[in-house]
């Protein structure tokens, strides 16, 4: 899972932390306790930029007609006002936070209100997101009820620029805060205009399924780095895919059901409401009106079986398999190995916890959910899978705590052998010799160098060493560090600061480093290099495991639309991975197989990779 969720903070927590944050930087000046009351529109108050103009200031009798309401999560409702300044880099709408108060106020309510202007960060002033202008501690006067709600602004393919962000501020910590927003040169400055206001987008292609959360993502541009699948491939630094927007619902749950979509389907119709900002996706409209969703049918996809002379190696993260979980969990990733994976010779699982899961009381053997898992795939009508896996030292691989997840080894022992070498366990690295003119690992398995610093609270590494049809082959499956505390792309600071990678890249420049001693001991060995690398196919990650020709990323085999193992915020990207050695030739088969991400139900949240090769 590549990113974990930032716990939220107390609005009045993150406003403070913002406006001591502008003040410092020079963003605003605050000249008086309260703003001229005469004076005071939205228009005003939301400003040029992304920082109010008169943050901290009290502010009275603003007018607005009131455009939808939230009742849950973060307390308010949205009012516009109706007439415009014809600035289009001012938004004339803005979030009222009423807290705990009870909210009296609906949708075409004519309402003045008093109160404090603030600038909330979601996800806290330490997140990297972009604030949310808002009046705080309101004091309300509903003056007539009924009215017609202001015309929706239309976000369409053609109102979204190309381009996504400016670059950063460089003397303000590239920060995009104070440059003056220009809506039409900017993906998220036209978003930032409409901050707070009513909008409206068309029928869209859902390119987020539906998630635990009730929200799906969509894209107002149909063309923007589409894939045959339906998703928005996301393939470089620089191509953000700017037409994705989040939907959410403003009515609860129990009076209209959100819809169910996956990747492809379409949100027919009108989805109308107010441009909100939130911390776990940004720019997001808050629909009061909600599309339908029409379903597009698409299909869990199967990989071909290998031949008789191929051996197929695979990776799939299992997402924190633990015995507690429901049988049917068990059967139906039992299900997805023997049917959509068709049985792969070796498997390299990510995220087998321990045999009481989540449970922190220092269990760490998965000899129970290993066992159940490889009994579902044989009842599946698979084969009986053996494994081989390390236990990890308590609560050292980072994870959920108490889980202590693993990567762990299946092989089907009809096809394929282990070379076992006793030794290796959670602190011992396995080392390469040569032995007789051929690489030959000490420890088999065994972890790659786990005290190195690169695994500070990760998952080490798990090496071993299988022999198909007389030839040896090496296996070493990965789980790298999360993209947990990564800022997000819509981060004031641009680009975004993706922090993590620093971890990543001391742990590719150590499998590369091992991959390299095995091809110093044997210039022609076979190495598969797997697993859920929590990185794209153009990282600097990707670039540290490769260096040198030691390795090659077989997703880079695939048309660029077609490589992707996750979908992350309407984005279709790369995480997992398999890399090969110059040994496994270029005569590979490579196939990313779309059988969870792009979909509402899930078994897992990633893609499972397969190759296939002849060794």
């Amino acid at each position: 899972m590549p990113h974990i969720p930032t716990p939220r903070l107390p609005r009045s927590a993150a406003v403070s932390a913002v406006v001591a944050t502008a003040l410092a930087a020079g963003l605003l000046a605050v000249t008086s306790a309260t703003a001229s009351a005469d004076a005071v529109r939205i228009h005003d108050i939301q400003g040029t930029t992304r920082i109010s103009p008169l943050v901290g200031q009290q502010v009275s009798d603003v007018p607005g007609i009131v455009t939808g309401v939230r009742g849950h999560g973060s307390k308010g409702f949205w009012i516009q006002d109706t007439g415009r300044d014809g600035d289009a880099a001012t938004s004339e709408g803005i979030f009222v936070f009423t807290g705990s108060a009870a909210l009296t106020v609906r949708p075409g309510d004519a309402v003045r209100v008093s109160g404090t202007v603030g600038e909330y960060v979601p996800g806290g002033a330490n997140s990297g997101n972009q604030s949310l202008t808002q009046l705080t501690r309101p004091t309300v006067t509903v003056e007539s009820s009924g009215n017609a709600l202001p015309a929706p602004v239309t976000i369409s393919a053609k109102s979204v620029p190309d381009r996504y962000a400016p670059a950063g501020d460089p003397a303000r910590d590239g920060s995009i805060d104070a440059l003056p927003l220009r809506p039409r040169g900017y993906a998220l400055d036209l978003y930032e205009s409409l901050e707070g206001m009513n909008v409206r987008i068309g029928g869209s292609r859902v390119v987020g399924a539906t998630d635990a959360y009730n929200e799906l993502w969509v894209t107002v541009k149909p063309h923007e780095n589409a894939n045959r699948r339906g998703g928005t491939v996301y393939g470089s630094y620089a191509a953000q895919n700017g037409g994705r927007l989040q939907i959410q619902q403003l009515a609860p749950v129990s009076e209209r059901p959100f819809p169910k979509a996956d990747v492809g389907d379409v949100l027919s119709g009108s989805t109308e409401g107010p441009l909100d900002f939130n911390q776990f996706g940004g720019y997001t409209l808050a629909a009061r009106e909600l599309g339908d969703v029409r379903e597009r049918g698409l299909d869990r996809e199967r990989t071909r079986k290998q031949g008789k002379g191929e051996l197929a190696v695979a990776t799939y993260n299992v997402e924190n398999l633990d015995p507690g979980d429901p049988q049917q969990k068990f059967d139906a990733l039992a299900g997805a190995v023997v049917e959509n994976l068709a049985s792969p010779d070796i498997v390299a699982l990510e995220e087998i916890q321990d045999d009481n899961g989540a449970k922190n009381d220092g269990t760490v053997s998965a000899e129970a959910t290993l066992r159940k898992f490889t009994d579902a795939i044989a009842a599946a009508g698979g084969p009986r899978y053996a494994w081989r896996s390390i236990d990890p030292e308590n609560n050292k691989d980072g994870g959920e705590p108490g889980g202590n997840i693993r990567q762990v080894f299946l092989y089907n022992p009809a096809r394929v052998s282990f070379t076992e070498r006793a030794g290796g366990d959670a602190t011992t690295p396995t080392g390469v010799v040569r032995t007789k003119g051929r690489a030959a690992l000490t420890h088999s398995p065994g972890r790659v160098d786990p005290q190195n610093a690169a695994w500070n609270n990760s998952r080490k590494p798990l090496a071993g060493e299988f022999v198909f049809r007389g030839r040896t082959v090496f296996v070493i499956a990965n789980h790298f560090a999360s993209k947990g505390g990564d800022e997000s792309l819509t981060s004031h600071h641009q680009p975004p600061r993706r922090s993590s990678e620093e971890q990543r890249l001391l742990q590719a420049q150590a499998v590369n480093g091992f991959v390299k001693d095995i091809r110093t001991a044997q210039r022609d060995a076979d190495v598969v290099v797997l697993g859920d690398i929590n990185d794209f196919e153009f990282s600097g990650t990707t670039k540290a495991l490769t260096d040198g020709g030691a390795l090659r990323a077989a997703v880079t085999s695939l048309p660029r639309s077609e490589r992707y193992s996750y979908v992350y915020q309407g984005n279709t990207q790369v995480l997992d991975q398999i890399l090969t050695s110059p040994g496994v030739g270029k005569g590979f088969s490579y196939d990313s197989v779309h059988i969870n991400a792009e979909f509402a139900e899930q078994n897992s949240d990633h893609d499972p990779q397969v190759l296939r090769f002849r060794p």
